[in-house]
């Protein structure tokens, strides 16, 4: 009864586990959840303020299915002069969530037999995505620090989309120019499309965000997404915007105007306040994180895990080969100390030895989380 389409895929992991999660809650278990990647952070204070104000003003009637103009217009000020990338209005698209831009615009690129590549390890979604246009997932393993070292080994003439995530997901890893300039190159040289999603370009530590729809030659073949949701606390508010050549922001566009419509009216008037605004929430915000990260990276080296200190996001991907590997020690976690993680097969064939820990809880909860490791698995 159900479509072809759908059946091509699962549905996400880290919501299934925070819904098992949950289930043991209820049953009155103390569960640690270090699976969703959401901030623990209340939405500033200011950025509510102005979804009320908008509210009471009446924002709340349909609305461009692009976006409102003055979100549009903050959005392309935003790509100058944070990224480096000159847009124009008809290159920009407001979107339901950044997942959502990522679903529309893989849909407007990929035909039925196309191929598009992805690093192992990759957020859960972008595969789905693929197989629900009809192309197939061609994943290009990556080295010990989650860089790509042979990543022009797995073009074809089929190739027509590569995707790109820095600060990464699952693995915190972050891009530097160098491997950003070696895949601009093999894009031009191939005729590739890139999508970069950069929802979490604001989370980094030490290093620097580099934009490749900024590079020389890339401007009319890269799709840029970001959002609102993980760099100010909005997960629920479902916003986020991408950037791309015209046609293929039309092509999105019109996906989007036969689904959710728009974005919300007044969470875009909220957009414009959180993107206009001043940036401290978001500075104190990663200082927490960083904090977070050393914390939960100095307890698992404790323990005796060989852990990569994350440049960026707010994960660590953590091998536990040594312990039976991600399956079975999620669902040890889970079932023994009331942790909850990812499998690390979640996000790719290649990456079955990893769970994902997320550090975007307490301090207090990451401490426990800790021990409990310790009791369980050490």
């Amino acid at each position: 009864m159900t479509s072809t389409r759908l059946n091509r895929i699962q549905g996400s992991a880290t919501l299934a586990i925070a819904k098992l999660a949950s289930e043991i809650a209820r049953e009155g278990k103390d569960v640690i959840t270090l699976s969703l990647g959401e901030p623990d952070f209340t939405t500033p204070k200011h950025i509510c303020k102005s979804a009320m104000q908008s509210l009471r003003r009446g924002d709340t009637h349909y609305t461009p299915s692009a976006g409102i103009p003055e979100l549009i217009e903050a959005v392309a000020k935003k790509f100058h002069t944070d990224n480096g990338i000159d847009v124009t209005s008809d290159q920009i698209l407001i979107t339901a969530g950044a997942k959502q831009a990522v679903f529309v615009v893989i849909q407007a690129v990929l035909d039925e037999g196309d191929e598009a590549i992805l690093l192992d390890p990759a957020w859960v979604t972008y595969d789905a995505c693929i197989k629900y246009a009809g192309a197939r997932t061609v994943w290009a393993p990556t080295d010990r620090d989650f860089m790509p070292p042979d990543l022009g080994e797995h073009v074809t003439d089929k190739t027509k989309l590569i995707i790109i995530n820095s600060p990464g997901n699952p693995t915190g890893a972050v891009f530097d120019r160098k491997y950003l300039e070696e895949i601009a190159d093999l894009a031009i040289d191939n005729d590739i499309t890139v999508l970069s999603d950069e929802i979490y370009e604001k989370i980094i530590y030490d290093k620097t965000h580099f934009s490749i729809g900024s590079f020389d030659g890339m401007h009319d073949r890269v799709i840029t997404i970001n959002g609102f949701s993980k760099s100010y606390a909005m997960t629920g508010w479902r916003l986020g915007y991408m950037a791309a050549p015209a046609d293929i922001t039309g092509a999105a566009l019109k996906l989007q105007s036969h689904s959710v419509s728009h974005a919300t009216s007044f969470v875009q008037h909220a957009g414009i306040t959180a993107l206009c605004s001043d940036q401290s929430s978001v500075d104190e915000m990663v200082t927490e994180f960083r904090a977070r990260r050393d914390i939960l990276v100095d307890g698992l080296t404790s323990i005796g895990f060989n852990c990569r200190k994350p440049d960026g996001a707010f994960y660590v991907f953590l091998n536990v080969s040594e312990c039976g590997g991600g399956d079975a020690v999620a669902e040890r976690l889970l079932r023994e100390a009331y942790i909850a993680v990812t499998p690390g097969s979640a996000f790719g064939p290649g990456s079955a030895d990893y769970i994902r820990i997320s550090y975007a809880a307490s301090r207090e909860r990451i401490y426990d989380a800790m021990d409990r490791i310790r009791d369980t698995i050490a």
